[in-house]
Order: C-alpha cells, then sequence, then structure tokens
C-alpha cells in the first residue's frame, strides 16, 4: 500500500504539522506502508542537517520538492510556487493508493486538485484553526471567507483526521460529515522528567530559580507577548530573582518581545527537536501558553510528558487535556493578570508543583504515538478498501514539471 502526503510543511521546517506528518510517515513505513512527500523546497542541504542533528532512524520515505521562496517578514515559512505539473507528476512516477493533503493551501490543495484528476481516494487533515488566525492579525473580516474555504475543502474528503474533539466540532459545523478524532500523542520516552540534572539546569543558567518555559513561533497567533507581560507581572509580586522565563522559538515577534521583557526572561531561538528540546523541558519547572487556536498543542503534550505543569486558557485542543489542579492550572482566556497568578501560586508552592507534575506526567503517558499510528494504518486501509475509483490511467499533465527527486532507500516499482 503506497500513500503520498501533500503538505507545505515538513521537516527541517519544525512546527505542529511538520512534526505529525514526519511521524506519521516513519511510522507507517514500519507498518509496510510506502511513503512518498511533496513538500516545499529548503534551502541548501537543510534536510540533511536535519536528519543529523535529530538523529533520526526512521526510513525518509521518497521526497518531491516543490520550488519555493520565503514568506515575506516570516522567511523561516516557505512560500510553494504554484506548480500543478509537479504533484501530477509525481502521482504517475509513485502511483499510490491514497492521497494525504496534509494542508489545505498551497500544495495540499494542489495535491487535492491531482487526486481528483487521477480518482485517486483523498483524505485531509484539520491542523490550523486559519480562521481564527484571521482574529490573531487584524484580519476579522476574512474570517467568514477562511471558514467557507476550509468548509468547501474538507467536504471534498473521504475522511479529515484532526487532533481535537473541539476541532471536529467546528468541522462538523462546516457540514464536514467524516472527521475522525486522530493525532493525540506524544513521545513520553524521549520527553521525560529523567533528563533533569542541576548540571543541566546549571547549563542554561536557570540555578535555583523557579523557571517557566514556552516553545513554540514567536508570532501573533501564539499570544506570546501576554506570557511576556504577565511574567512582568508575576515578577513584581515576587523578590527577585525568583522566577526565571525561557523563550524557545523564533518568529516576527522576537525583536519586540525582546524589547518588552524585564529582567529574568532568556530567549533561546531555535532548539533542534530530538536533541536539545527534551532537556530543556525536563530542567524547567512549568510551562505557559497563551494561544486559543490550536487544534492540538503539540508542545502542552510534550511539556506534560516531561513532567511540567501546564498554565494555559482551556481553549482549543488544549482544553481535550489540561484538567485544572490536576495536571497544570487554567486561566480565563486573554486574562494576564491570571496567568500571572498561577505564576505566583507554583513558585510559591512546590508541592502544588510536584503535585501538578505528577498529574502531567500521567496525562501524557496515556498518550503513545504507537497507539494512534495503529489507529491510522487501520483507518487507511479502510478507506483504501472501500473506495470506488476508476482505473488509474493517469493522463500526463501540462504546465511546468520542474521537480526535484530525491530517490527513495528502496525500490517503489509496483
Amino acid at each position: 500500500m503506497r500513500v503520498l502526503y501533500c503538505t507545505d510543511t515538513y521537516p527541517p521546517q519544525l512546527n505542529g504539522v511538520s512534526v505529525v506528518t514526519s511521524l506519521s510517515v516513519e511510522g507507517l513505513t514500519r507498518r509496510g506502508w510506502e511513503c512518498a512527500v511533496v513538500a516545499p523546497q529548503y534551502p541548501g542541504g537543510s534536510m540533511g542537517e536535519w536528519r543529523e542533528s535529530t538523529a533520526f532512524q526512521g526510513p525518509p520515505g521518497e521526497m518531491f520538492w516543490v520550488p519555493s521562496v520565503p514568506l515575506p517578514g516570516y522567511p523561516e515559512i516557505r512560500l510553494a510556487l504554484p506548480r500543478p505539473g509537479v504533484i501530477g507528476s509525481t502521482i504517475q512516477r509513485f502511483r499510490p493508493d491514497l492521497v494525504h493533503c496534509a494542508t489545505e493551501f498551497g500544495v495540499g490543495r494542489m495535491g487535492q486538485i491531482a487526486a481528483a484528476r487521477a480518482r485517486i481516494p483523498m483524505v485531509s487533515s484539520y491542523h490550523t484553526d486559519f480562521a481564527r488566525y484571521a482574529d490573531a492579525y487584524g484580519a476579522s473580516w476574512l474570517r467568514g471567507t477562511v471558514s467557507a474555504y476550509l468548509g468547501r475543502f474538507h467536504r471534498r474528503s473521504r475522511r479529515v483526521f484532526t487532533p481535537s474533539a473541539v476541532a471536529r466540532l467546528d468541522l462538523l459545523r462546516l457540514n464536514v460529515s467524516d472527521v475522525e478524532v486522530w493525532g493525540r500523542g506524544v513521545d513520553a520516552e524521549l520527553f521525560h522528567p529523567g533528563r533533569r540534572s542541576q548540571a543541566m539546569r546549571a547549563a542554561f543558567g536557570m540555578g535555583s530559580r523557579y523557571t517557566f518555559l514556552y516553545v513554540g513561533r514567536l508570532a501573533a497567533e501564539k499570544r506570546t507577548e501576554q506570557i511576556i507581560h504577565a511574567f512582568r507581572l508575576a515578577s513584581e509580586s515576587l523578590p527577585r530573582g525568583v522566577i526565571h522565563l525561557i523563550m524557545a522559538g523564533t518568529g516576527p515577534y522576537e525583536p519586540q518581545l525582546r524589547a518588552a521583557a524585564p529582567p529574568g526572561v532568556t530567549f533561546l531561538g531555535f532548539l533542534e527537536r530530538k536533541s536539545h528540546l527534551p532537556d530543556l523541558y525536563a530542567n524547567c519547572d512549568a510551562f505557559v501558553f497563551a494561544s486559543v487556536t490550536e487544534t492540538l498543542g503539540l508542545v502542552v503534550l510534550e511539556a506534560m510528558a516531561s513532567g511540567l505543569p501546564v498554565i494555559a486558557a482551556p481553549a482549543g485542543g488544549v482544553r481535550d487535556h489540561l484538567r485544572d489542579g490536576r495536571n497544570g492550572l487554567a486561566y480565563p482566556e486573554g486574562d494576564a493578570g491570571a496567568m500571572a497568578r498561577a505564576m505566583v501560586r507554583l513558585a510559591e508552592d512546590w508541592e502544588l508543583s510536584q503535585r501538578l507534575s505528577r498529574g502531567a506526567r500521567r496525562t501524557a503517558e496515556a498518550l503513545t504515538w504507537e497507539r494512534e499510528l495503529d489507529r491510522l494504518d487501520l483507518s487507511y486501509r479502510e478507506i483504501c478498501e472501500t473506495a470506488t475509483t476508476e482505473p488509474r490511467e493517469v493522463a500526463p499533465e501540462t504546465g511546468n514539471q520542474q521537480v526535484t527527486v530525491v530517490p527513495a532507500p528502496r525500490s517503489l516499482s509496483a
């Protein structure tokens, strides 16, 4: 069985969508699938550098790159150029049984069109709440238009995979019929409190301070400015030097966040996900998160697996896992003062912090990727078995055929 992933984000770019998609490729290959990926071209040898830096062990699948350009003002994000012929020729070459469009725009939309033309069953993922992103970027007037587009996109899929009950309800309201809650996993062996050590805390500059951590993009939709504001308020309520905040990640808001940050805030930039990030999680004391647009919040689960109590608003996918007083502290959406009070509460009550730490770890231990990948395997096979497709005589695509092929490590012949 063969599956072709069409995505606008993939390692070496790191975010929830790229991580989940690459984990799917790795896990399904172990389960007997042949996988290929169409993604935007990244500069230079960055894919090889990513594999080396993360000690990537899984088979890479076959890669097909679409030419891309950096997003103005946010160069970490690559915008795929419109090359529909790339995916048409990829389908001719790879001959998949299933096409999975992991994103709704760019490569994902081109993949959907190519799958329809080739009469191949197509599924999709709803990872990102773009309609609420419109609010975050001051374009609320676009929200209805974006929601309508997302509804049309996912109604073309035989099945839509989304990682939270809240996101599933959003899709059902858009008249998307077959929606499966999938992708709520975390590697509880890689992200583990056993990595904690005084030597490592010293290396990160934490010392004896109660250290809060944020991991993710420094961008408008993440509301990172609220975290900085809340930390300032908490610092004013405690003796100097008691608490510390680490911001790990990059993005367009980084310069203004650095300018606004009070003493006690450290910006670490990008960290390799498998070599440095697990150590950072385990050696902090609590995790802070302000975003309300997450369909999952993978970093929240990674923090819980590392034994960190989570301070977050119970919104979006975070609501599925955050339990106030059991594995973290919930605060009302957008209330920086309430977030600050939660920070102070944890810093002053070590017993509470430890109790919530144990609860966070228990939450993560129940969410394994192996279970999720088994479910995905079964779901894919069900779709392929029940799909009524015409014989796959794929007509040659016209237009630009520019494509760079990275050969697979094994034969993909029919």
